[in-house]
């Protein structure tokens, strides 16, 4: 599972990644939120921990991360007035810590944040292995008979992932969107489709005759195999 932690000190970073990593977390790390909201659809994650000296300072950048996205979001902070709290809360943050902050506790808060969350960590995923095509969540590598295996990206894997489960189903774009990108606003076909011609190169023995991702023009997408009725 993915985790972006955002703090402009660099030894608070480390000692939080550190902590974060020990749990079973991957870990990313920013200075700035505003550099996570604007590579978001590139670089998503399962969940964002904020470290920052006056969290009421955050307001308006959170604003903007909440209009892109609704993945649980953990700020850690110096001490706050009710009005700075609650606003902080209004804006879209799920859990406030204030400093000092015990390690252990801030591992539950963590864990308990990503338990309620509809995201699914990777390293819980059951392998899939649907006769011609095999997925390892583990490893993101997708191999399909006759073809070398494959290692997907994090988006590309999210994608396959889906469709695999809901195999012979139409999935709508936008739930695509919400499912692959955490992105809860108005939905971008061109975005999908990308990631979709992406990961057949990856799969698809003809690019030109998809075998395995279908397009429901104007709906969506599924998966199919030849012998699906």
């Amino acid at each position: 599972m993915q985790v972006i932690l955002v703090s402009h000190s660099p030894d608070e970073r480390d000692i939080l990644t550190y902590l974060l990593k020990h749990t079973g977390l991957s870990v990313a790390t920013s200075p700035e939120l505003s550099r996570v909201t604007a590579r978001w659809l590139e670089r998503p994650s399962d969940l964002i921990v904020i470290a920052w000296h006056d969290g009421s300072e955050l307001t308006a950048a959170i604003n903007e991360l909440r209009s892109i996205t609704q993945v649980p979001l953990l700020l850690i902070s110096t001490s706050l007035s009710e009005d700075q709290h609650c606003g902080l809360l209004q804006a879209g943050v799920d859990i406030i810590l204030i400093r000092p902050v015990a390690p252990r506790l801030l591992v539950e808060y963590v864990r308990g944040l990503l338990r309620r969350t509809r995201t699914v960590p990777t390293f819980v995923l059951p392998p899939l292995n649907i006769t011609e095509i095999q997925l390892d969540p583990d490893t993101r590598i997708v191999t399909v008979r006759g073809q070398e295996p494959s290692r997907l990206t994090q988006l590309e894997f999210r994608l396959l992932y889906v469709l695999m489960v809901n195999r012979g189903q139409v999935i709508p774009v936008d739930t695509i969107v919400e499912r692959v990108w955490g992105y809860s606003g108005q939905s971008s076909r061109e975005l999908v489709r990308g990631l979709v011609s992406r990961l057949r190169r990856k799969i698809e023995p003809d690019l030109h005759n998809p075998r395995f991702i279908q397009n429901i023009p104007g709906v969506g997408y599924l998966f199919s195999l030849e012998d699906d009725p």
